[in-house]
C-alpha cells in the first residue's frame, strides 16, 4: 500500500511539473509568429525604399503633388494614381458596404436554413473567381451593359452634379469602383456573417420579450451590439479594394488624370505599376514605379489607421469588440 501510495502521488507531481516548461516555450513561438508579420511589413517598405532611392533624391515630396507622368521626359508624379486609387475604393465601399451587411443580416437573422446554405455557398464560389477573370468579364459584359444602360440612366437623373456629367467611354472610374465592389463584396459579407453569427442570443430574446419588432430586433439588439466588428469587416474590405490590380487595370481606362466626372478613365497605384513595370527602360523610371508601390503600401496603412482612429472615436464605450 505505501507503494502504490507513493506512485500515485508521484505521477501527478512529475506532471505539475513539467507544465511551466512548456508555457514560455508556447508563449515566445507565438510572440515570434506575431512578430513575423510586422518584420515582414518593414522588409518589403525597406526593399521599395532601396528600390526608389533615385526617384526619391529627385522628386522628393513634389512626387506627390505632382500630375507629371511623362516617362520621355523623365518627370513622374504620384497624384493622379492616388487620386485614382482613393476614389475607386471609395466608391467600391458605397456600393459593396449595404450589399454585404444586408447578405450578411438576411443569412444570419431571416433566411431559412435551405436558402442560407445556398446563398453561402454562391457567396464562397465568388470570393474564389480570380481577378483576371472578374476582369474579363468587365470588359465583355458589364462595361458595355453600363455604357449603354447605366451610365446614361445616371446621367440623365443626376446630370446636375459634376460627378455624373462628361462623355460616357464605358472605361471609367465608376466601372473600376463597380468591378472592385464585387471582389470585395464576398470578403465583407463572410466576416460580417460571422461577426452577427456571434451576437449572444440573450440579446435578440431580450429584445423580442420587450415587444420589439423583428426589424427593431436587428437593429438595436444585433447591428448596435456589433458594429465594431462590422467597422472591422468593412476595414478588410478596405485593404482589399486598395490593392486590387488585375481586373481594375481591365476596366478603368488607363488615363493618368484628375477629372470632377465618374465617367472619365481614371488610373491606380496597383495598375499602373502592373502595367509598366515591363516598360521601364530607365533607371529613374524604374525608380519612380518602385516609388509608387511604396506610395501604395504608405496610403494603405494611412488609411486603415485613420479607420481604427475612427472606430475608437466614434464607437460607443459599451459596443464589445467582436
Amino acid at each position: 500500500m505505501t507503494g502504490q501510495t507513493r506512485a500515485s502521488f508521484s505521477r501527478p507531481q512529475l506532471t505539475l511539473s513539467r507544465r511551466p516548461v512548456g508555457d514560455p516555450i508556447f508563449k515566445w513561438i507565438t510572440l515570434l509568429m506575431a512578430l513575423s508579420v510586422f518584420v515582414l511589413i518593414i522588409l518589403v517598405g525597406y526593399e521599395l525604399a532601396y528600390g526608389s532611392r533615385l526617384a526619391l533624391r529627385k522628386f522628393g515630396l513634389h512626387f506627390l503633388t505632382s500630375s507629371d507622368w511623362d516617362p520621355v521626359n523623365e518627370q513622374f508624379g504620384a497624384l493622379p494614381f492616388i487620386f485614382g486609387t482613393l476614389v475607386s475604393s471609395a466608391i467600391a465601399l458605397v456600393i459593396a458596404v449595404p450589399l454585404s451587411v444586408g447578405t450578411a443580416v438576411y443569412l444570419t437573422e431571416i433566411a431559412p436554413p435551405g436558402i442560407r446554405q445556398v446563398l453561402t455557398l454562391f457567396i464562397e464560389l465568388l470570393a474564389a473567381v480570380p481577378s483576371v477573370i472578374l476582369g474579363l468579364w468587365g470588359i465583355f459584359v458589364m462595361v458595355p451593359w453600363c455604357r449603354e444602360h447605366l451610365f446614361p440612366a445616371l446621367r440623365g437623373s443626376l446630370g446636375f452634379l459634376p460627378l455624373f456629367k462628361g462623355p460616357i467611354y464605358g472605361v471609367s472610374m465608376l466601372a473600376g469602383g463597380i468591378i472592385i465592389s464585387i471582389m470585395i463584396l464576398p470578403i465583407i459579407t463572410s466576416v460580417s456573417r460571422e461577426i452577427l453569427r456571434s451576437v449572444p442570443g440573450l440579446q435578440r430574446e431580450a429584445a423580442f420579450a420587450l415587444g420589439a419588432t423583428r426589424w427593431e430586433v436587428t437593429r438595436i439588439a444585433v447591428l448596435s451590439y456589433a458594429r465594431k466588428g462590422l467597422f472591422g469587416a468593412v476595414v478588410l474590405g478596405l485593404g482589399r479594394a486598395l490593392g486590387e490590380t488585375m481586373a481594375v487595370t481591365m476596366v478603368i481606362g488607363n488615363r493618368p488624370e484628375i477629372a470632377a466626372s465618374l465617367f472619365a478613365p481614371g488610373y491606380t497605384l496597383a495598375s499602373v505599376v502592373a502595367n509598366e513595370f515591363t516598360e521601364a527602360t530607365t533607371d529613374i523610371y524604374l525608380h519612380s514605379l518602385f516609388e509608387l508601390g511604396l506610395v501604395l503600401l504608405g496610403v494603405t496603412v494611412l488609411v486603415n489607421a485613420l479607420a481604427q482612429l475612427l472606430l475608437k472615436t466614434f464607437a460607443g464605450p459599451g459596443v464589445k469588440q467582436s
